[in-house]
């Protein structure tokens, strides 16, 4: 509550600069000529979320899939850990990766300078994978081994079993894995800082540069005064507001889930 109060005190005062409809949805960003349009930063924040979902949250269900009903034993001991680590890796290194081994990659790939949608939306991945993987296993080990034994007593492969009773049983679970793992996305500054190019712009392509609410934060706060910081602060409080609704949801998922039950 302290930080929320905190935020809103410093960053309200913009609007009476300019109005709230201008704020959220002015396509320039330009505040050395006192423009403070962030829509193509809130634009740019859910691209390279929902990118990132469409590449991770697959892999963190596939992952999770294969951990708690595929995998022997050994092998869940040495990728289970695997993955826990990559939620330890400082989010620096991943700009460092993202900048010495995949930008050139995706500069040849799908052309550009490689600092581009596609580049964040790689690396924002790997990084969700984690959280993603995590959820979703607790979600599968929380399905009734009753309801397994029934399918396979029915006939059905371990195949159709996980697909088709599994997965349906646990949705409501992953469907939070993933709000969260977006949630992790969205508010994600010090990668997408180096990755994504900085252009306030919404991107056309793929493999165009951009920037989101959380990197021109980062960026602009060492040096804003005046409006301009001001403005950073208002930005704060959209990210805020993003990231409450997005807990709001997961916690509305959990409160039907326990009923359903």
């Amino acid at each position: 509550a302290i930080i929320f109060i905190f935020v809103t005190l410093k960053g309200f005062p913009i609007f009476k600069v300019i109005n709230i409809f201008d704020f959220l949805f002015g396509m320039d960003w330009s505040p050395t000529k006192e423009s403070f349009g962030i829509l193509p930063l809130i634009v740019g924040s859910f691209l390279v979320t929902f990118g990132a979902l469409i590449i991770g949250a697959p892999l963190g269900i596939a992952t999770s899939i294969y951990l708690s009903e595929i995998s022997p034993p050994v092998i869940r001991l040495i990728i289970r850990p695997a993955v826990e680590l990559l939620a330890g890796i400082p989010s620096v290194i991943y700009g460092f990766f993202g900048i010495m081994i995949l930008t050139p990659i995706t500069r040849t790939l799908v052309g550009g300078s490689g600092y581009s949608l596609f580049s964040g939306s790689i690396v924002l991945a790997i990084m969700i994978l984690p959280t993603i993987a995590t959820l979703s296993e607790d979600a599968l080990g929380g399905v009734l081994k009753d309801y397994k034994m029934a399918s396979m007593a029915l006939g059905a492969t371990k195949w159709q079993t996980i697909y088709k009773v599994i997965l349906p049983s646990a949705s409501q679970g992953l469907i939070t894995a993933i709000i969260l793992g977006m949630g992790r996305a969205i508010g994600e500054t010090m990668a997408v800082l180096m990755i994504l190019g900085n252009a306030p712009i919404v991107p056309t392509s793929i493999n165009q540069p951009m920037s989101t609410l959380t990197s021109v934060i980062a960026l602009d706060m060492s040096y804003a005064s005046g409006n301009h910081q001001v403005a950073l602060f208002a930005m704060g409080i959209v990210l805020l507001l993003i990231s409450m609704s997005m807990i709001g949801i997961v916690r509305t998922f959990s409160y039907y889930r326990g009923l359903n039950r």
